[in-house]
């Protein structure tokens, strides 16, 4: 009754080949499965795809087997595909003739306690002067772009019309080509300058701006559950992966809609891009991985983690959290999107 009532821990016992053979309350609170759907389950359901691939269940085991227990912290899975920081502690049980009859497993969720220790340290505050560091480059060189050279760019065109208007007629025909060239290239630097600047004020209204903007011809959704408006350094780092992320929706999904789902989860802000577009393969292809890279890159220098999924012809699917707890070092207003942060 003890083990089975107790919520704060997830207690359960696996069989020698790590398949589930109990579940107590906690275990349900933590990773949302009832015992029904997990019990007969391998318990290598609960890690992240790039630790199954790399074979990290089945060598926990065997260390544990070897020495009696294995104890980390690390990433978990729950069953909506969120992830969790958990302390986990595998313990191999034996009978009195030495046979191992499987391992006691005890998890507990520290995504919590994570967030609110890298809000002290040294680290996270060196990230906080990073990511406004490069935020006001991004300002500078929007405004370096909007004051300077596209006021030179519609100054050139301008008189290329002009001198077309007083030059003969088959020597204008060669001039109004090269004005064609002119404007596109001011409309390519206006693009630039505005995803250099974070539109709007605060992060939501920032998204709402760029799929306003960006988005054109597809169907999109917002979809918000925030508690309030997260710490600057917060939105701005989930705003720039966003960003990247429907960027690659807008040139390579080929897609009819997108959703993008953003949820206060774990004292930090859980996303999910969505689209129906032509699937991760294609994606990957076309882009060469940069994009990937860099979103993977900003989640996790924040914290937190990022994730990718999708079946070719059958949409995309991009997954992020990163915590969002306020450090002192950073004011408001410095980073773009500004706002109060909730009590």
């Amino acid at each position: 009754m003890l083990v089975q009532s107790i919520r704060d821990y997830a207690i359960f016992m696996l069989d020698p080949r790590g398949r589930i053979v109990s579940w107590n309350a906690g275990a349900q609170r933590i990773k949302g499965y009832t015992a029904e759907e997990i019990i007969g389950t391998h318990f290598s359901v609960f890690y992240p795809p790039e630790d199954v691939a790399a074979g990290k269940p089945p060598m926990e085991l065997e260390a544990a087997a070897a020495d009696g227990r294995w104890e980390e912290e690390g990433w978990r899975v729950r069953k909506d595909g969120t992830r969790f920081w958990a302390s986990v502690v595998i313990t191999a049980l034996f009978d009195e003739r030495g046979d191992l009859r499987g391992f006691g497993k005890v998890t507990r969720d520290l995504t919590e306690r994570r967030s609110m220790a890298r809000a002290l340290d040294e680290r996270g505050l060196l990230l906080t002067h990073l990511v406004q560091a490069q935020e006001r480059e991004r300002r500078r060189i929007a405004s370096d772009v909007h004051d300077d050279t596209i006021q030179s760019m519609v100054a050139v065109g301008m008189r290329l019309r002009a001198l077309g208007e007083r030059l003969p007629a088959e020597y204008a025909a060669a001039i109004a080509p090269l004005d064609d060239v002119v404007e596109s290239a001011v409309d390519r630097l206006r693009d630039l300058a505005f995803r250099l600047r974070p539109p709007g004020d605060g992060l939501a209204e920032g998204l709402a701006a760029y799929l306003e903007r960006e988005m054109a011809g597809t169907a999109y959704e917002l979809v918000l559950d925030l508690d309030g408006e997260p710490p600057p350094e917060a939105a701005i780092t989930v705003f720039r992966i966003c960003q990247e992320a429907l960027t690659n929706v807008r040139k390579h999904a080929g897609a009819n809609t997108v959703i993008v789902r953003l949820a206060s989860l774990d004292g930090g802000i859980h996303v999910r891009v969505r689209d129906d577009g032509t699937g991760l393969a294609n994606r990957e292809s076309r882009d060469g991985h940069f994009g990937l890279m860099e979103m993977r890159e900003r989640a996790e220098t924040a914290g937190g983690w990022w994730d990718i999924r999708g079946t070719p012809g059958e949409g995309t699917t991009v997954e992020f959290w990163v915590p969002a707890v306020s450090r002192a070092a950073s004011g408001p207003g410095e980073l773009g999107l500004t706002g109060t942060v909730p009590s």
